[in-house]
């Protein structure tokens, strides 16, 4: 398991860092990977989430999927699946919207609110962490793949 950690002064720097991921994590190109995004309202997981898929090509506008609870971005070399499970009172509520089969499709999957969702999903493959520290965010990054 390597650990990256990263102090990052302001919004923009955190949508440079989220692009900048794109280009692998650790020398490891993004195929199948289920990454945890955690940390406090407004920490700024949707701002690493913008960086990432704007990184990909993507130009429309990235909100987070409060209320959809998912939004796929497709790319030529990859499908990026971002997961928001803020309002999940009741993690039974995600195999209604077919989480099992979602979580076993070849995509990224980006997933806010990971405790949110008991026990419905598998162990991550990377596990990122926000903090605010003043007016900017530290960023601890686990990457689990070995």
């Amino acid at each position: 398991m390597q650990t990256t950690d990263v102090f990052l002064a302001d919004e923009a720097e955190m949508v440079q860092f989220g692009a900048s991921l794109v280009s692998g994590l650790n020398g490891r190109r993004w195929q199948d990977e289920l990454v945890f995004l955690s940390g406090d309202l407004g920490a700024g997981k949707t701002t690493l989430v913008r960086g990432f898929v704007q990184g990909l090509g993507h130009r429309g506008a990235v909100k987070s999927p409060t209320y959809t609870l998912v939004e796929p971005y497709t790319f030529d070399a990859v499908t990026v699946y971002h997961f928001d499970f803020y309002r999940i009172k009741d993690p039974r509520e995600l195999s209604y919207m077919g989480i099992d089969e979602l979580m076993q499709e070849s995509a990224v999957k980006l997933v806010e609110w990971p405790e949110q969702a008991g026990n419905k999903l598998p162990p991550p493959d990377i596990d990122c962490r926000i903090v605010v520290e003043g007016t900017g965010r530290r960023i601890t990054i686990e990457d689990r793949r070995g």
